[in-house]
């Protein structure tokens, strides 16, 4: 994983930060930025169930380009690649408040990203409507050759003043993991139970 970041603020409680990360086009690599971008917010003392929030759009929005859309054109940028972005501002004066924008970009699809209505037995589908709950906003925006789908979260008074100080930044997205951990065992759970069910009726024809 490469990317730069935008210095934050001096002092020990930065009030913006800027970051752009170029991933390998693998599922291997959500992991990763959702952990870069935890020790962020984490840094900016935020509290943690807006952190979880904003490590989890990420990971759809990730999972999304990955499953659905082509790896960023070269040249101009690495081979097989996507690129993931997110902007903080922290505003911790008498009207407390803030925002994160989170964007992810790829090489496009045949379809526009939208929020998908998925079955109740469905494997998917559901990534979309994930980031429209927990985000205040999000969208798309397309060029000849790539696509940036964005989401932006609100930071109440709550969000920005929750945190302790002294919190460390280096201990990741561990709900966010799990919650991600547990998906995916529910998804094959699911394959295995609906694979067991067309073999009984199999059995009954």
């Amino acid at each position: 994983m490469s990317g730069d970041s935008t210095p934050g603020d001096s002092g020990d409680r930065p009030q913006k930060v800027e970051r752009s990360v170029v991933l390998p086009y693998d599922p291997a690599s959500v992991a990763g930025a959702r952990q870069r971008l935890c020790g962020d917010l984490h840094a900016m003392e935020l509290g943690e169930d807006r952190v979880d929030d904003a490590a989890l759009v990420l990971s759809e929005l990730v999972s999304n380009a990955l499953r659905h859309a082509s790896p960023l054109p070269t040249p101009g940028n690495p081979e097989n690649s996507v690129g993931v972005s997110w902007r903080v501002e922290v505003d911790r004066g008498p009207r407390p408040g803030g925002w994160v924008e989170i964007s992810v970009r790829d090489g496009g699809s045949s379809t526009m990203p939208r929020v998908a209505m998925p079955s109740v037995s469905g494997l998917g589908g559901r990534g979309l409507g994930i980031v429209q709950t927990l985000s205040g906003r999000w969208g798309t925006e397309m060029d000849a050759t790539t696509t940036t789908v964005w989401a932006v979260l609100e930071l109440s008074a709550d969000d920005v003043g929750r945190a302790e100080r002294g919190t460390d930044t280096d201990r990741g997205c561990g709900v966010v993991d799990q919650l991600v951990d547990r998906r995916a065992a529910d998804v094959v759970e699911l394959r295995l139970h609906l694979r067991d069910d067309q073999r009984a009726r199999s059995a009954l024809l």
